[in-house]
């Protein structure tokens, strides 16, 4: 399906870890979350997303899909390609969503697992559903794209659009702006703009999905509980929508092996890269 790109550092031979970076971030967000984890004697690999970098589709017919199915089934399969039996698997936002779809369907190779906010899942039979007005005025990006104007919107403005959203996500990290840059090339892969509309129109059901994907969006639609060891790490300042609600009991419910929470004040979005030592230590402690 993909030709994925990634950076890895460590022991060759050391327990694999797979960091997974978000939307619309890349794996710079790792840059200072990957020596500590290569010193320790792990295998470190961060790849670039479906739609960024240098990651890049085989054929042309493919359906540029950015569903969660999609997101959790390329982690499986560079794994496979990778000869990685088991791994940790560690993300936020869209790289948090396909490790914790991988947890939750494959835990047989997944030695455990660091998810920035919680069960990171869509519910889409939910997506419908109204929250908090105060949670909805941040999800206007979302709303944005679910338009043709949205579309054009991000395909002529992207730098501006996203780093916009890397300063209001992250409201209390002076240093937004300047990293946004070391990271905004990965921005402009060719596919990046039709993953991006097909992700945030497919999570409220506006478009249809890749029907190669369907049973595997069927098995996460029944919203599969997660077994493996668990480190959850909740942003304090997050710009986007309200607390994760990860210590509240239906959500805690869908972790039923050994947990950790940690709320981490002053801290937005863009976890990895505004407390990397936080980040790399919860992935120390599943070793």
């Amino acid at each position: 399906m993909l030709e994925i790109a990634y950076e890895e550092a460590g022991d060759p031979g050391g327990l694999p870890v797979v960091l997974l970076h978000g939307f619309p971030y890349d794996v710079r967000a790792y840059d200072e979350v990957m020596p500590p984890l290569a010193d320790a004697g792990l295998r470190v690999i961060a790849p670039y997303l479906r739609g960024y970098g240098p990651t890049k589709f085989r054929d042309p017919a493919t359906l540029r899909s950015g569903q969660q199915a999609a997101l959790g089934q390329d982690l499986l399969e560079l794994m496979d390609a990778l000869e990685i039996e088991r791994a940790i698997v560690a993300g936020y936002d869209w790289g948090g969503r396909a490790a914790c779809i991988a947890a939750a369907l494959w835990p047989e190779r997944v030695h455990g697992l660091v998810s920035v906010d919680g069960y990171n899942v869509q519910n889409i039979a939910y997506a419908g559903e109204p929250t908090k007005p105060e949670w909805e005025a941040t999800y206007w990006y979302q709303y944005y794209f679910h338009s043709e104007r949205g579309r054009r919107g991000l395909e002529r403005n992207r730098d501006e659009l996203c780093e916009l959203l890397w300063r209001t996500w992250s409201p209390t990290w002076a240093g937004a702006a300047e990293a946004f840059k070391a990271s905004a090339q990965s921005l402009h892969n060719p596919d990046f703009v039709d993953v991006v509309i097909h992700s945030y129109r497919h999570r409220f059901g506006l478009v249809a999905g890749d029907p190669q994907y369907d049973e595997l969006e069927a098995r996460i639609a029944e919203q599969p509980v997660i077994s493996v060891p668990t480190v959850v790490l909740e942003s304090g300042a997050d710009g986007v929508g309200g607390r994760s609600g990860a210590d509240d009991p239906e959500e805690r419910a869908m972790f039923t092996g050994p947990y950790q929470h940690r709320l981490l004040p002053g801290i937005g979005h863009n976890v990895p890269q505004e407390a990397p030592g936080q980040f790399a230590a919860a992935v120390l402690g599943l070793v």
